[in-house]
């Protein structure tokens, strides 16, 4: 992988789109202290769905984000993070069109 595409590196994309998911995903779906999105991360949008906190604004930026875009930056929930977020790839479309977003290199 380039560096550039260095996730740890970069965030754009959760600075940059909502993060919205079936809401099958949240942990709260399952019970307390269970897998899952930890609901205290999430709200809703619909009766189906919802979606990370802070993404659903007119500047998005994830709750779960920790560390400056651009810089050494981390998801907190990593290991539990929604399946839009699995399914973003360094380098891809999405990747590329957050990065352009934050002025970062392509």
């Amino acid at each position: 992988m380039d560096p550039a595409f260095d996730c740890q590196q970069c965030g754009a994309c959760c600075a940059s789109f909502r993060v919205s998911f079936y809401w099958a995903e949240a942990e709260s779906a399952h019970g307390p202290g269970t897998f899952g999105v930890p609901a205290a991360l999430t709200e809703p949008l619909s009766p189906h769905l919802l979606c990370m906190q802070g993404t659903n604004a007119r500047q998005p930026r994830c709750a779960a984000l920790q560390g400056p875009v651009g810089g050494p930056i981390g998801c907190t929930i990593y290991e539990h993070r929604p399946s839009p977020c699995r399914e973003v790839m360094p380098g891809d479309a999405q990747c590329l069109t957050a990065r352009a977003r934050h002025g970062l290199p392509a």
